[in-house]
């Protein structure tokens, strides 16, 4: 037999790779002689520079950029096996992970970093980018970004502005005789399952500012910075960001890309499977599983268990799917080729009991569930 391992990170607890090491202990305490592939993946959040360095044999590079609230961290970018192409998670640089609770405020945080980390990319002679959007702590439309990269967003007064979405407002001009101009001949890949416009009801401040931080009034002011934003970037790109798909992904980041940089947009998930050459591995595969740390209904619109049955669908091979939890309508994932969905919880516990014990709890489901499906296969 032969079974395809193929999880998303159990955020919290394990990474991709240790939740695909964990599912492959569970198979080989069943059937030690089974044949198995790991290909541990992710949607381009946080994540997708480790599943992308490991499924081609890359390496990673470490850097100090500037975090999100302007203190220096440590970040890094990828290089794939080819050597040619470089992966930037932005979240590595301007992430909600960098952050505590108490530290969110999407008014000051900026992408500053992960312009940085575009621009060290450059200097070492990179023009093929792959860039994974989310988990970002950050609502400033990508004005960071292209601050780090010449960009010169000026006030009233000629100076720069501050950095976060909460200075967006003073912007009076954008001049971009200084932007790097090394980037019109690069290729940017965004990875970003993110659809939403910059602003409005639907756009970057509403729909994700809460979750970083923002206030119902906070929300309302970095709506409306960010259109003030747009309108600046349209007089000088003639590019109207308000409503464009995507340009809400990430804090408006997004927009910047799609705006001032020569990029193609793909969902994360196909990114990665591209990548990964997970069609090549499904060739003669009995199964495939797959799983994050919550699956529910959400998860039929492109969250990576998704991606990864859609693809195994049209080999036709069966998808089981386990999970840290269960949530509503996860039924829903069965009109899409998912065999099953498992939670990983065997008994009662708390939450920290789970978090802590997930790797033993996801090698004891995953034993079960390749005895159970085999056995049923052989006996129909």
């Amino acid at each position: 037999m032969k079974i395809v391992i193929a999880p998303d990170s159990f955020k919290g607890s394990l990474s991709a790779v240790e939740a695909a090491n964990a599912i492959n202990k569970g198979i080989k305490n069943a059937f030690p002689d089974a044949e198995t592939a790991l290909i541990p993946v992710a949607d381009g959040g946080e994540g997708t520079l480790e599943t992308l360095i490991v499924a081609t044999g890359g390496e990673k590079r470490n850097v100090v950029v500037t975090g999100p609230l302007g203190d220096k961290v440590e970040a890094g970018y990828g290089v794939l096996g080819d050597k040619k192409t470089c992966v930037i998670e932005m979240a590595a640089a301007s992430g909600l992970t960098l952050l505590s609770d108490g530290e969110l405020s999407p008014l000051e945080a900026t992408t500053y970093g992960t312009g940085e980390l575009i621009k060290q990319a450059l200097d070492n002679g990179f023009t093929s980018f792959i860039v994974g959007l989310g988990g970002s702590a950050t609502n400033d439309g990508g004005a960071g970004m292209l601050q780090a990269l010449g960009l010169r967003i000026l006030d009233a007064d000629g100076n720069e502005i501050g950095y976060g979405g909460g200075s967006l407002d003073k912007i009076a001009s954008i001049e971009a005789d200084s932007f790097d101009s090394r980037l019109k001949d690069c290729h940017f890949l965004i990875a970003s399952d993110v659809e939403n416009p910059l602003v409005g009801p639907n756009g970057a401040s509403h729909i994700f500012g809460p979750q970083k931080g923002a206030t119902p009034e906070i929300v309302e002011q970095l709506d409306q910075n960010l259109a003030h934003w747009a309108d600046h970037v349209a007089k000088i790109t003639e590019i109207e960001l308000h409503n464009m798909p995507g340009a809400g992904a990430a804090g408006g980041i997004g927009g910047a890309f799609q705006a001032f940089f020569p990029c193609e947009v793909e969902r994360g998930i196909d990114v990665v499977l591209e990548y990964s050459n997970m069609n090549q591995y499904l060739t003669g595969t009995d199964l495939v599983i797959t799983g994050e740390g919550r699956v529910d209904g959400q998860t039929a619109s492109g969250k990576t268990p998704m991606g990864v049955a859609q693809t195994a669908k049209m080999k036709g091979v069966p998808t089981v799917i386990l999970a840290g939890s269960v949530g509503e309508d996860a039924a829903v994932l069965h009109d899409f080729g998912i065999v099953s969905i498992h939670s990983i919880i065997n008994k009662p516990m708390t939450l920290e009991a789970a978090v802590r014990n997930a790797a033993e709890l996801l090698e004891l489901s995953a034993e079960q569930v390749v005895r159970t499906y085999f056995h049923s296969v052989n006996h129909i």
